[in-house]
Parts: C-alpha cells; sequence; structure tokens
C-alpha cells in the first residue's frame, strides 16, 4: 500500500502545441496558442489552423512596411480612427485571424467592433489588408468567407507575386469589387479621403502614394468626415 508520502504528485495538464491543419474552435486556438509565446504568428481561419512561414523582404516584410505607411498617413489625420498590424481578431468560433493591417472606428466615434478585457478585438474592423504572397488562396478564399460573413466592411488584398491589388467592398452581404476612379486611383467608401495610387504602391514609390493620400485628405468628403468623428465624440462624452 502505497503511503501518502509515496504518491507522485499531480502532473500540470499538458497544452497540445498548434500545428498547422489542426481542427480547432476558437476557445481551444487561443488555449494553445497562449502555451506558445515563441510562435509570432498562427491564425484560425474557418476553423483549421496555419502557421506562415518565415517572413521574406521582398515578397512580404517591405511591402507590409509600406502598407502600414499609407494607412498611418490617414490615420495621423482622421479623428476617431486607429490601425492595427498584426493584431488578432475574435471573428467567430471559427476565426481568429492576425491580419496584416486594419482599420477601425473607435467605439467612442460610433464604431462596431469591441476591446475585449483582455486587449483582443471582438468583431471585424471596418477595414482589413493583407499582404499576400504564399498565402493568396486563403486570402482570397477562407479568409475572404470570414470577412464578409463578419461585417468587415472593406477588404484589400495585395497581390505581391501579381503585382495587384484587389479592394472589396461589402454589400448587402456580399463583397464586389470597387473599382478605381479614371487616374487609377481607389477611393474608399468606408474612409472618406482614404486614396490609394495602386499602381504606384506596387512599384514602392511612396512619394506618389504620399501626395495622393495628401489629396485625398484635402477633399472636402475628408473634411466632412472628420468633422462627423469629432462630433460623434463630443455627443459620447
Amino acid at each position: 500500500m502505497i503511503s501518502p508520502l509515496q504518491r507522485p504528485a499531480a502532473q500540470p495538464d499538458l497544452v497540445p502545441p498548434l500545428e498547422n491543419g489542426d481542427r480547432l474552435d476558437r476557445l481551444e486556438f487561443e488555449r494553445r496558442y497562449h502555451a506558445m509565446p515563441h510562435v509570432q504568428k498562427a491564425e484560425l481561419i474557418e476553423g483549421v489552423v496555419y502557421m506562415p512561414s518565415p517572413v521574406r523582404h521582398g515578397r512580404h516584410s517591405n511591402p507590409h512596411f509600406n502598407l502600414i505607411g499609407w494607412l498611418g498617413s490617414y490615420t495621423a489625420a482622421t479623428p476617431g480612427i486607429e490601425g492595427g498590424d498584426n493584431g488578432s481578431l475574435r471573428l467567430d468560433m471559427d476565426n481568429e485571424p492576425q491580419p496584416d493591417a486594419y482599420l477601425l472606428v473607435l467605439p467612442s466615434h460610433g464604431g462596431r467592433v469591441i476591446l475585449d478585457e483582455d486587449d483582443y478585438i471582438a468583431g471585424g474592423p471596418e477595414l482589413v489588408a493583407e499582404v499576400s504572397a504564399s498565402s493568396v488562396s486563403i486570402d482570397l478564399k477562407g479568409k475572404k468567407r470570414a470577412y464578409g460573413r463578419n461585417g468587415v466592411l472593406e477588404y484589400v488584398v495585395w497581390r505581391v507575386e501579381d503585382r495587384q491589388i484587389d479592394w472589396f467592398i461589402l454589400r448587402e452581404g456580399q463583397y464586389e469589387r470597387l473599382s478605381p476612379d479614371s487616374a487609377g486611383v481607389y477611393r474608399s467608401e468606408v474612409f472618406p479621403g482614404l486614396w490609394l495610387d495602386a499602381t504606384a504602391l506596387v512599384n514602392g514609390d511612396l512619394s506618389a502614394v504620399f501626395h495622393v493620400v495628401q489629396q485625398g485628405l484635402a477633399s472636402a468628403e475628408h473634411a466632412a468626415f472628420a468633422a462627423k468623428m469629432r462630433g460623434t465624440a463630443s455627443s459620447q462624452s
């Protein structure tokens, strides 16, 4: 008979590691992800775990940097707006992506997302952007379905190897392609004044990208939107 002093100590629950292709719900995905602090990026898309390979400079890192610069210049001049880079989004029980970038309207200014107590975003931001090299099929299939179903109003995909940018807008629950104007400039319908010279961005011509951004920020539509954002904050204070 084993005495109490001889009994082995209870072992802590072992958390299985995340594996590419695992089928999990969001709660189990987060449990395993939190137990692997060395993992920098893992996503749950339509119930499947995706763990991307290391990031290369020309195919992802530099385009990502330039994309953030474009969005950041708009955010700096627009009240009530915040952006994020690789933040996890709790969309639903089958989806927790880490988009390359997003823009959202703050809840204090009438935005739709919720900032959970543990500092995660719950819900779909107004705009999500992905730099897509090896992940094109995921970004244009599973992620696109998940973002649309969870109310992401505009979805921008930069297909690096194809040197193309797709801009989708959610209308009646379905994504439609947003067409550029006669000068080849995309104009956001959700964020007035957020203009993009897609050719310049693809070519790495940041001077031209920022020139078009400044034109958008100087437009009457942006002035009206900024005034609306300031008014919304005042009314909710």
